[in-house]
């Protein structure tokens, strides 16, 4: 097993720790049991994760750009206002002080539209990766945990089968019997309920992703391009709102 596989093993001892789990748990650990497998299942739980740690990855570059534009933002409202005050202290330069003080103010207004259409997407790529991922991964564990049992009740009864059969292996028989199919049905269950789910996932990030992507191309490119209309639009367009320019700052980091 892998060594990811071996620690949803571990963890499906505390669900079932009855010797059969223990037993099929190390054989498998030491390649010696045989495993129910469904290739194509696996295959996209394996996918999923995959893409879970690529999006966390993107989860973490878009903290760290809210984080640069907020610090960027800081010091060119503190720079406007050295310009501002630099022009009415110095007449012989008020005009140039003047119109550097008026472009970091707009520089400031252009950059917190853009930080909110930034925060905007870092918080949709949180609540797909932390939540409606980690929902799925959640049912793919319990599915992990009744294979293990499955596979473990399955065996067992394959080894009472072959034993001898007299009035006491009879009775332990149809025990072994009842509680593989009660596991047996228990597997079937989930794997079913993790392939909708991993359906269900994958059109919700499709429809996520296309919505934040847009977003996110259209917001930088328009900021990037000083184009303050398209920047607006862009927000008005997602229905993003930014606090009101008395808002406590930091308003976007608060946020994350």
């Amino acid at each position: 097993m892998k060594p990811a596989s071996c620690q949803v093993a571990m963890g499906a001892l505390v669900m079932d720790s009855s010797p059969q789990c223990t037993k099929q748990l190390l054989s498998e650990r030491f390649g010696r049991g045989s495993r129910t497998v469904d290739l194509e299942l696996e295959l996209q739980i394996e996918l999923l994760r995959e893409t879970k740690r690529k999006y966390e990855s993107v989860l973490q570059l878009g903290r760290a750009l809210t984080a640069h534009l907020y610090s960027l933002l800081q010091t060119q409202h503190a720079l406007g206002d050295a310009f501002a005050d630099l022009s009415q202290k110095s007449p012989e330069l008020q005009e140039e002080f003047g119109y550097n003080a008026e472009t970091q103010k707009l520089l400031c207004k252009n950059g917190e539209t853009l930080l909110g259409a930034v925060n905007f997407f870092v918080s949709s790529i949180n609540t797909l990766v932390t939540k409606t991922m980690e929902d799925t991964l959640m049912t793919v564990k319990q599915y992990e945990a009744a294979r293990l049992e499955y596979d473990a009740y399955r065996t067992d009864l394959e080894e009472l089968s072959l034993g001898p059969r007299d009035a006491g292996t009879r009775g332990r028989l149809e025990s072994a019997q009842a509680t593989f199919q009660a596991h047996r049905d228990k597997y079937e269950k989930l794997r079913g309920d993790v392939a909708i789910k991993l359906k269900f996932l994958e059109e919700n990030k499709i429809k996520v992703m296309h919505k934040q992507l847009l977003l996110f191309h259209n917001a930088v490119s328009a900021y990037f391009a000083g184009n303050q209309k398209q920047l607006e639009q862009t927000l008005q367009q997602f229905n993003i709102k930014l606090r009101p320019p008395g808002a406590e700052k930091p308003s976007w980091l608060e946020e994350q």
